[in-house]
């Protein structure tokens, strides 16, 4: 009886409480779900809508505004949307704690890339989703001035114009460009967002042109070979307001494109895996590493531009050895890295920013700090890239200060054209109505920005392995909480050894027990 007993404590009790998780997991909202998503983003449709038959558009068109005129003759509606989109208003009315309301965006954002945009905009304003965004003195509330065939083209045959202020090139076949307008497609968005701070890959790391061509070794949503998805699938969209926020501008925890919103909270069929994503971000063991074709800048020192010339006095560009640029005379130097493996924080999906008229409190400066620790209910591990910098500050009133950088003539002080810091920084402070002592040097930054895209399938994913050792995990640099196998506790560690103690005892104690129980059953069978 007793035997009896024990076998169905040993063996049926923990099969009952093992069906008992496994349908717990499998009556969770969502749970598996993977089938259902590739059933409804594995089927593509075309959207593409001939535009050639309409009267409106068979131009031909005095300037690029008279084609905005002729869209929104017939989508009424979708100016006055745009005009409230952070696409063309490149700004956000948002609360940042200890600050208040701010407005904030790129218009007035701070970086440690190519700094800002603040009389530079003929220059940078080529990935604005308008037309003519020259100076601040920029109408956002004329419709006319923003730009559709950006977001809309097919035929990748239209292309903004560099220097012009988001005006189209020359030359373009606006027949063939309206023949195939659609809704938004990777090769749109990453005309800006794979190009963005100067080139391929530069700033984000993880949205680059290879996400066009590659398969899903690359990114397991929007590889070719796969689900092929697109960046709407995700960011979506309504009345031209998109899902999904970039923490390098953004600073509240609102409309932000979540992997739950398609897998649920309990995507696997392990309890147990179930469970990290109530502190761990599905992104922070689905990307183990980014920049995964080409290389992604990792720093950036300006302090070191302008102090290479040529015999003749131009500007020169150095390349190493597998041919990436480390330096150039107009930027600086810089370190790129492949197949770079991300850094971790603790974010609940708010941040706060440095602005030019803070003063310098700590180094390096933190242009943008992402809130959250272990304790925080909101807060979750996600992988991230940290861009390093060195620019310039002001030594006198100790905040940073931003240059101008480019301009169309020479001697207008933009440092890309005359390689005059002293020239740059006073005519950049100028335009801006800040304060400039004319003395500086140079300081350390850093930017953070989230990981997000090259995802990984399960096969790649981390595994325990790559977090659960002491010293060189994946999480070995994040402290405030205690994780098994890279902690030691001395509480937690002493009640594993004497568990284990007890459980040795109890093992020794059975086997001597049934040893001279053995003995004896001989014994009195031999008598």
């Amino acid at each position: 009886m007793r035997n009896l007993v024990q076998l169905i404590f040993l063996v049926f009790v923990p099969v009952l409480l093992i069906g008992l998780l496994i349908y717990d997991i499998q009556n969770l909202p969502g749970y598996n779900n993977l089938p259902e998503l590739q059933e409804k983003y594995g089927e593509k449709k075309s959207d593409v809508t001939d535009h050639t038959r309409f009267e409106e558009l068979k131009g031909p068109f005095r300037d690029a505004h008279a084609i905005t005129a002729a869209c929104i003759k017939c989508h009424q509606e979708r100016g006055h949307q745009l005009l409230k989109s952070h696409h063309f208003t490149w700004e956000k009315e948002e609360y940042i704690e200890g600050r208040g309301v701010v407005y904030h965006g790129k218009k007035n954002a701070l970086n440690n890339f190519c700094t800002g945009i603040a009389g530079s905009e003929m220059s940078c304003n080529r990935c604005h989703a308008g037309y003519g965004y020259s100076d601040k003195n920029f109408d956002f509330t004329n419709p006319e001035n923003i730009d559709c065939l950006v977001c809309h083209d097919n035929s990748l045959t239209y292309e903004k114009a560099k220097g012009k202020a988001g005006y189209p090139i020359d030359g373009i076949d606006y027949q063939q460009v309206f023949a195939r307008l659609s809704t938004p497609k990777k090769a749109n968005c990453g005309t800006c967002h794979f190009n963005s701070a100067g080139g391929n890959n530069v700033k984000h790391g993880d949205l680059e042109n290879a996400i066009l061509v590659s398969g899903k070794d690359v990114d397991v949503h929007m590889g070719n070979d796969g689900l092929n998805m697109e960046c709407t699938d995700c960011h979506q969209t309504k009345e031209h307001v998109m899902k999904g926020r970039y923490y390098g501008l953004s600073s509240t925890n609102q409309r932000r494109a979540l992997c739950e919103d398609c897998h649920t909270a309990y995507p696997h069929k392990d309890g147990l895996l179930n469970e990290h994503t109530l502190k761990v971000s599905c992104k922070t063991c689905h990307i183990p590493t980014y920049a995964k074709v080409n290389p992604t800048k990792m720093s950036w020192d300006w302090s070191t531009a302008t102090t290479k010339l040529d015999e003749k006095g131009q500007g020169v560009t150095i390349y190493d050895s597998s041919g990436v640029m480390i330096y150039l005379t107009d930027k600086g130097s810089f370190t790129w890295e492949k197949h770079a493996t991300p850094e971790y924080r603790f974010f609940n999906g708010t941040a706060d920013h440095h602005f030019l008229t803070d003063t310098i409190r700590q180094v390096p400066v933190q242009i943008n700090r992402l809130n959250g620790s272990y304790a925080d209910p909101q807060s979750k591990i996600i992988p991230l890239k940290i861009h390093r910098g060195s620019q310039p500050f002001d030594s006198v009133y100790n905040t940073i200060v931003q240059a101008k950088l480019w301009d169309p003539e020479k001697g207008k002080g933009a440092l890309w054209v005359d390689y005059d810091w002293d020239a740059a920084l006073k005519a950049g402070m100028e335009y801006l109505e800040l304060p400039f002592s004319g003395k500086y040097g140079f300081v350390r930054t850093e930017m953070y920005l989230p990981i997000s895209h090259m995802v990984s399938d399960a096969d790649s994913a981390l595994s325990c392995k790559d977090c659960h050792i002491p010293e060189t995990g994946r999480l070995a640099g994040l402290g405030g909480f205690y994780m098994p196998g890279r902690d030691h506790h001395a509480g937690a560690d002493g009640f594993g050894r004497f568990v284990i103690l007890v459980s040795l005892l109890g093992v020794l104690s059975h086997a001597s027990f049934r040893i001279l129980s053995r003995k004896r059953r001989i014994a009195a069978a031999a008598h």
